[in-house]
């Protein structure tokens, strides 16, 4: 598979307003901070938005958004094996704030972890949990190794089962006050 087309923060931010922007965040991550105008389909719902997404990718442009750029590739060739050109922002929201570009903040919207940051957390505890229950039930080991297995596994297939777990959780949903999925491929379809 081609790898899909990224942008700098620098370009992508002299044509914004060229493209349909698409956020695949968890909507937590989403509400703490997002690139102007960007609409959120979390990467875990990306395919039954695809007929919505086609539709505005017919009227222009389209530039996927995560928070460091391995979800937007990821989300990418999801569409692209739709038929649908997309291109990613190199180095995500991060980067986009790194060199000094504005986020939208819905007011009162909680911050929280970026995913990534949150998987690590996530599995390091287990891991030393697994290692320290060891001590005194030798079987606890096995946590670290599924552990370890899991990241092997995800790095390998570009996926992340913890990920998708994590996201379930409520701190990574949209604040009720936010518009949900209908609404985004309601905006989509124009």
């Amino acid at each position: 598979m081609i790898s899909p087309a990224s942008l700098s923060p620098t370009e992508a931010a002299a044509r914004l307003e060229e493209f349909t922007v698409i956020d695949v965040r968890a909507p937590g991550e989403y509400a703490s901070g997002h690139v102007p105008g960007a609409l959120n389909i979390p990467l875990d719902r990306l395919t039954e938005a695809v007929p919505a997404v086609k539709s505005a990718s017919a009227r222009g442009s389209l530039l996927v958004v995560c928070a460091s750029g391995v979800r937007s590739t990821r989300a990418c060739e999801i569409l692209a094996d739709a038929d649908i050109d997309a291109a990613t922002l190199t180095g995500g929201t991060s980067a986009w704030e790194g060199e000094g570009h504005g986020l939208d903040r819905p007011v009162g919207a909680r911050t929280t972890w970026p995913m990534e940051r949150q998987v690590r957390l996530a599995a390091g505890s287990l891991v030393v949990a697994g290692l320290l229950a060891g001590r005194r039930f030798p079987a606890a080991r096995w946590l670290s190794a599924g552990i370890g297995a899991g990241l092997v596994y995800s790095a390998v297939s570009n996926t992340c089962g913890m990920a998708a777990a994590l996201s379930k959780l409520p701190y990574n949903r949209a604040p009720h006050s936010a518009a949900g999925l209908d609404a985004t491929l309601d905006a989509l379809q124009g």
